[in-house]
Formats: structure tokens, C-alpha cells, sequence
């Protein structure tokens, strides 16, 4: 179960204020996937962030119960001149699971061959996505958070990855933050739709889907847009 009480967060950029989160009070449940949408550049991931506890609030509190994962793709916390194995053991450490299990794992996984022993300060964003991906796929959380499992790599490691998340899903939780109708459809049970720093739930999949279609087709200011599906 992961709760937020009066979060508020906003950062600048290029002289602009922009609000991420006004005040949000919700509770994301155990052992339910709900999808967090919205527009480019409304604060998903940022939202997503402060859930992970990868950054803090400027006021309220986030509660967590159960193990949290890290937003699944998001790589900022492997030290750049470890090597993808080298990471992989410290976080094995961390949570107290088994080294060796969580390498083979995660080096079977994320396919990066003779990079999986390299730097990551060499790897591509793909690269560090997908050992990201790996990783937390690879520790048991009670709640993973995903951040577009689009973003992890080719199209048949999207296939694999979205079918290990799946079958993760039969017991476990998560927030996702995606664009995709089609796997909101197949995988979540609530939608909820962040716009200028507030949350709306919705429990029916389809309603959600709805208030997405519709917040896309007014655009930035309300005026109306051609909305391709996705």
C-alpha cells in the first residue's frame, strides 16, 4: 500500500514554475495495478519518483507498506563506474536476497552480453533500462513501479519484459506510468489521470480511459486535436 497525504512538489525550469503535485491525498492499494496517465511533461515520472523515495516531497508525507521497488527504467541509481554486475551485487546486498541467484537472473535477462561486465557509464539508455529492468524484476517488491515498460528495448524484449511483468501482477502490485490503452486494458484494474498537479481515480478501467481520450483531444489550453490511438 503506498498513500500520499498532502503531497505538494514543483520545480523550475527555464524560468517557468511548473506544479507536479498540489496537495495530493491518495491510497494506491496492495496488490493492485493502477495506471497513473496524463500528458507529456505533467509530472508522471516525477510522481512516480517520489513514490519510489528517489526524491522527497517539497511538503506533506508519502506512507509506503511492503517493499517499494524503484521506478522500473529509471537507472539513476547505479554508480556509473561499477560495472552492471558490480551494481547488481551491492543491490543483491541491500535486500538481503541472494547474490549469485539475482546475477544469473538479471544477466539472463537483460541480454547485455559482455557489457553485463562492464562500466555503466558505457552502456546506452536502452542498455541501462533494461539492467534496471532486470534488476527489479529480479527482487520480490510488494508494489513495483513502472515508468512505460515501452522504453526498455526492442520489440521482442518488450514482449518478454511485459510478460514477466504480467505474470509478477499475479501477486503482486504496482503503479505504472504509461500511455498505452492497450496495456492499461490488459494488465491494470484503476486508471488515475494526473492534470495541473492534481490525481482523479477512476475504478472503471473503461471510464478512465475516457477521461484520457478526452484530456488529450482539448490539448494544452483546451482546444481541440486530432488524438491518435495508441
Amino acid at each position: 500500500m503506498v498513500r500520499l497525504e498532502n503531497v505538494t512538489k514543483a520545480y523550475r525550469l527555464q524560468n517557468v514554475n511548473t506544479v507536479v503535485a498540489r496537495k495530493l491525498n491518495a491510497t494506491f492499494p496492495s496488490g493492485r495495478c493502477v495506471a497513473v496517465m496524463g500528458r507529456n511533461g505533467c509530472g508522471k515520472s516525477t510522481l512516480l519518483r517520489m513514490i519510489g523515495g528517489t526524491i522527497g516531497p517539497d511538503r506533506g508525507r508519502i506512507i509506503r507498506e511492503g517493499a517499494v521497488s524503484w521506478p522500473v527504467g529509471f537507472s539513476g541509481s547505479f554508480h556509473k563506474d561499477m560495472t552492471g554486475t558490480e551494481n547488481v551485487r551491492f543491490i543483491a546486498r541491500v535486500y538481503g536476497i541472494d547474490t549469485d541467484q539475482l546475477i544469473d537472473f538479471v544477466e539472463d535477462f537483460a541480454e547485455l552480453g559482455d557489457h553485463f561486465r562492464m562500466p555503466v557509464k558505457t552502456y546506452s539508455s536502452g542498455m541501462r533500462s533494461r539492467l534496471s529492468f532486470g534488476v527489479s524484476m529480479g527482487v520480490p517488491f510488494d508494489t513495483y513501479l513502472v515508468d512505460e515498460v515501452s522504453s526498455v528495448g526492442d520489440a521482442a524484449f518488450k514482449e518478454r519484459a511485459g510478460a514477466l511483468l504480467t505474470d509478477r501482477l499475479t501477486t503482486n502490485g504496482a503503479i505504472i506510468v504509461t500511455h498505452s490503452k492497450k496495456l492499461v486494458r490488459q494488465i491494470c484494474d484503476a486508471v488515475t489521470i494526473l492534470e495541473n498537479g492534481k490525481l482523479t481515480w477512476y475504478g472503471d478501467i473503461e471510464d478512465g480511459i475516457r477521461a484520457y481520450r478526452a484530456l488529450m483531444g482539448r490539448g494544452p489550453r483546451g482546444q481541440n486535436k486530432d488524438q491518435q490511438s495508441h
